[in-house]
């Protein structure tokens, strides 16, 4: 004979340790929700974090939503399509004049915003500034022996307005054009990452490539995403270790400009890597930093290199009139002294100065 009373006090034992199983399943994953991807690309690295979309209702499937495999693969097509460093590249394509190169529409994009804010900086963004970047050995090729002979030759190849994109190839008015991507690259890699996790309705996360960034919604526990700005001394080469600002960023792209990372020392002169494509020199003023705060990446990507190049008045001027844009600026006063200028929309920004 059954004894019921046994079956139901057995049932309810088994009961409650799957509840509690549950309970503990349910409570890692709430404490795993975010999954952390770092990688290589672009000469550069990449630190992603989103929140996942694993459910503890579906724990055989949990692997589907770590997404590396698919970034990487997506980040190598964005590779293909932009990289100078890349010799099978369309860009490098381009850059060798081999007529048999079409352009996809990674490089369309790219190409068209970089001409709309190339005209809105009167012409001190330039993607055409490849042969005296290449020639002061900030690109792919080994520096040169430079003199004022050898700029004033390269400067008939810049200017944006001797590079046409038509259908699907671009015309280059001389074979001596070579584009160069790189200050717009990093930040459009990012919309296009960016995109990936929307498109698989995922809307927490924050994507940095090479400091380039862009966040949305919050990071574990309903906190805001925390950015910093690095000091820029010569030799602060380590992203985050000296910061003199963190901001308090969400649902906005930054990108962070500047001359004490990447330049070079001759005969006890600094040369930057920032190339004023008006000159053929790199710059030399008092703008130490530039931050921009935008919509999308690629577009503070852009204006965060023209501002650079441009220096710190005539980049206010482009302040005032463009909208979307919120800046901080540092600069050496007349005393050699650190100053900082920004927007009133980037200061509601500032978390805390350091």
């Amino acid at each position: 004979m059954v004894n019921y009373s046994v079956v139901r006090k057995r049932l309810f034992v088994w009961s409650f340790i799957l509840i509690v199983a549950f309970g503990f399943v349910f409570l890692s994953y709430k404490r795993n929700a975010y999954i952390v991807l770092d990688g290589f690309t672009q000469g550069t690295t990449y630190h992603i974090i989103y929140k996942n979309k694993f459910s503890p209702f579906n724990l055989i499937n949990k692997n589907k939503y770590y997404y590396k495999s698919e970034i990487d693969a997506l980040l190598a097509e964005l590779d293909r399509s932009l990289s100078i460093y890349q010799p099978g590249s369309i860009i490098s394509g381009i850059n060798r004049n081999d007529t048999t190169v079409r352009t996809d529409d990674h490089f369309k994009k790219v190409f068209r915003r970089a001409k709309e804010i190339s005209e809105k900086t009167n012409g001190f963004f330039d993607i055409t500034v490849g042969p005296v970047v290449n020639a002061w050995g900030f690109g792919p090729e080994r520096k040169a022996d430079v003199d004022s002979a050898l700029i004033d030759s390269l400067l008939q190849f810049i200017g944006m307005d001797k590079v046409e994109l038509e259908g699907d190839k671009v015309i280059k008015q001389k074979p001596g054009i070579k584009l160069d991507l790189n200050a717009i690259a990093q930040g459009y890699t990012v919309d296009v990452i960016s995109g990936f996790f929307e498109n698989k309705e995922i809307f927490n996360y924050l994507v940095e490539i090479g400091g380039e960034v862009r966040t949305r919604g919050t990071k574990a526990k309903g906190e805001s995403w925390k950015i910093g700005v690095d000091k820029p001394y010569d030799y602060n080469f380590i992203p985050g270790r000296d910061l003199q600002v963190i901001l308090s960023l969400s649902n906005r792209s930054l990108a962070t400009s500047g001359n004490y990372r990447k330049f070079f020392e001759e005969d006890g002169i600094k040369y930057s890597h920032s190339i004023n494509p008006k000159t053929g020199y790199p710059v030399r003023h008092n703008l130490l930093s530039v931050t921009v705060v935008a919509e999308d990446c690629m577009t503070a990507d852009a204006y965060a290199t023209a501002f650079m190049v441009m220096g710190l008045e005539e980049s206010r001027k482009i302040v005032l009139t463009e909208k979307g844009l919120e800046v901080y600026f540092i600069y050496l006063d007349e005393k050699g002294e650190f100053q900082t200028y920004h927007t009133l929309g980037f200061d509601r920004l500032i978390e805390e100065e350091l």
